[in-house]
């Protein structure tokens, strides 16, 4: 199989090319992404190049040269970004998600993208939140996020696609650093406090959002694709979660192993108000019966493993 990963050098796909050549082969993943220092980062574990999914003749190109199977389009701007550039959001986060269904369908690739909890709004039932529900997001990048949802079922259902999709949660990562989501204090945090000690959080103390551990992201993103087609119900897209908490629940389990850190918050209002719309908790039971998942990791665990592995990092060993 030879897999395509477009918009490669994010906190997902600088992760996900090296899970997958582990499974598939070094020879066997493409990395591409819109900046070439991206690309130059990237080529050091990987086969990487640059393109711009929204320029359909190169990426028609490269999905031809390279007798692409499988398709992960990861190009996004994300949700406190989008909010600041609505009409770029929308042009990238579609125009990259189309092009890709549209290659699909001409060259007979499974595609694989990802979705977000960013499609629930403030009508969504919060705790426990169904798989088919109200999706009413009041961000542009809930509205994309709905719309590829719909697109992927559309090109499913009309020419017969493999499209296939997860609602992403949060993601923790000690790889690459996020890019500009309602989630990301929950990354930023382990860098400020191992370097300061102090950290001025920007979401209100007692919000939930779910989240994932990298690991368990990387085996969804797996997992999903390798699913017998028979299997599923659903396929754009699949709740998946592995922990609800809070910054307030965060920050008690990072004390534990550094007492005196110390925490102050300063909520945005831009992340207050995304993060208010987002639910508290998700029912991942369809994913759970439908494909198998099961996710690893927990608040207690990957918080170890997070003050762990970032504090090597910063040390440099």
């Amino acid at each position: 199989m030879n897999i395509l990963v477009v918009g490669a050098g994010g906190q997902i796909g600088t992760e996900l090319i090296p899970h997958l050549q582990s499974l598939y082969g070094e020879d066997n993943v493409i990395a591409a992404d819109l900046k070439k220092e991206n690309v130059d980062r990237l080529g050091q574990i990987s086969r990487a190049l640059v393109l711009d999914a929204l320029d359909m003749d190169n990426y028609k190109k490269v999905i031809s040269e390279f007798k692409i199977d499988r398709i992960y389009n990861l190009v996004a701007l994300l949700s406190a970004t989008g909010e600041k550039s609505p009409q770029i959001a929308w042009q990238i986060n579609m125009g990259a998600l189309i092009n890709s269904l549209e290659l699909a369908r001409e060259y007979n690739c499974s595609v694989f993208t990802p979705s977000s909890i960013g499609v629930f709004g403030h009508s969504t039932p919060h705790v426990n939140t169904p798989q088919d529900t109200v999706m009413r997001p009041n961000t542009i990048y809930g509205v994309c996020k709905v719309s590829g949802e719909l697109l992927s079922d559309y090109y499913h259902t009309r020419f017969g696609v493999d499209t296939r999709s997860v609602r992403f949660p949060g993601i923790i990562s000690n790889g690459a650093l996020p890019g500009g989501g309602t989630t990301d204090y929950a990354v930023e945090v382990f860098y400020e406090i191992l370097k300061d000690k102090s950290y001025v959080c920007p979401i209100p103390q007692d919000t939930y959002m779910d989240m994932l551990y990298m690991p368990d992201a990387l085996k969804a993103c797996t997992d999903l694709m390798d699913c017998d087609p028979s299997r599923l119900k659903h396929r754009n897209s699949f709740n998946v979660t592995a922990m609800s908490f809070s910054p307030k629940e965060i920050f008690a389990e990072i004390k534990k192993h550094v007492p005196d850190a110390k925490f102050q918050f300063d909520p945005d209002p831009v992340k207050t108000e995304i993060s208010a719309s987002w639910p508290d908790s998700m029912d991942d039971s369809c994913a759970r019966e439908e494909w198998g998942w099961n996710p690893k990791w927990n608040l207690e665990s990957m918080t170890k493993d997070m003050l762990s592995a970032i504090s090597a990092k910063l040390s440099g060993k």
